[in-house]
């Protein structure tokens, strides 16, 4: 019994076929042969799901047949404007990347793509993120603006929200910044934090104490809590992998939760944020939940004219 047959990879579903009916999907290199071509072919995918779907069950908590009392999931994209000042570092970085990738090859090719991701998504995120800074000023982030919108409104009906993003990094900003609208602390939750601590701030959000907000790393709290008095969730970055985002969402959407549920996807307009999320979103509707299997990995198979077209800013 599993939740996610696919989390990070194809490989993963192979695993679980070849200890339930060895054989079936081939050996680890034949498999790996077959799927290397489908996130370029979405169509192939209904053959692998042809051969697998006699062997999975598979139950929704949004089907009413199988949880009846469980409150509606309501997810929206949320749109967050750049400011100047990531508009000017924006097209700075797309400079960077255009001059460093025209000799790169092979790994060092792959890892300089990556990287460059990674920094985009900081940027996005905000200046002071990605230069390093200690002052995450509210005005040089598009997405600080629209994090108030939405938590203003939290406010005013004493609800409460988790905030996920996968940078450790962000969460004591981001607490310090939701401090600022709900007029008191919240939590906050990443891996350096000891296990015993861990419960102890789960007991305290789920107690009777207004606790407005809990700020979690994606990787220490995406799974395994539950944080049913919080029935607002935001992803402030996106890990591009349905799987892991949906595991966060349901510390929130889970059994025992009495409110319907909404949930804030953040996208910086016109950015790599943007249209990762339109390829993916293009790929989805064909190939079904096992698109985004390969994580970010695929991006590098990109020719340089196409990441170029991928990262540089869309007015």
């Amino acid at each position: 019994m599993t939740g996610t047959p696919v989390e990070n990879r194809l490989s993963d579903l192979w695993s679980l076929f070849d200890f339930l009916n060895p054989g079936l999907l081939g050996n680890a290199k034949e498999f790996g042969t077959f799927t290397k071509g489908l996130a370029d072919n979405p169509d192939g995918y209904a053959n692998l799901r042809k051969v697998v779907s006699p062997f999975i069950l598979r139950r929704l908590k949004t089907d009413r047949t199988i949880i009846s009392d469980l409150p509606d999931k309501v997810e929206v994209k949320t749109w967050a404007a750049m400011s100047k000042k990531q508009t000017v570092l924006y097209g700075e970085m797309v400079e960077g990347l255009r001059r460093v990738i025209e000799d790169a090859e092979g790994i060092e090719r792959k890892g300089l793509i990556l990287s460059a991701l990674m920094k985009f998504k900081q940027l996005c995120n905000h200046p002071a993120q990605y230069l390093g800074q200690e002052l995450f000023a509210e005005e040089e982030s598009g997405k600080f603006a629209r994090l108030r919108e939405i938590c203003e409104t939290i406010y005013e009906k004493r609800e409460r929200v988790l905030v996920f993003t996968q940078f450790k990094e962000m969460t004591e900003p981001l607490s310090r910044f939701l401090a600022t609208i709900f007029k008191r602390q919240g939590l906050v939750l990443h891996g350096s934090i000891a296990v015993g601590r861990r419960k102890q701030l789960i007991e305290k959000f789920q107690g009777h104490d207004y606790v407005p907000y809990f700020v979690l790393s994606l990787k220490a709290g995406g799974v395994g809590l539950n944080l049913t008095a919080a029935n607002h969730v935001i992803h402030f970055d996106r890990w591009w992998n349905p799987a892991v985002e949906n595991q966060a969402t349901d510390r929130a959407f889970r059994i025992g939760q009495k409110k319907n549920v909404m949930v804030h996807k953040f996208l910086t307009r016109g950015t790599v944020e943007e249209k990762i999320d339109e390829m993916l979103t293009a790929k989805a509707r064909l190939a079904g939940e096992v698109v985004a299997a390969s994580g970010e990995n695929w991006i590098t198979e990109m020719s340089n004219g196409e990441l170029l077209e991928l990262f540089t800013l869309k007015s």
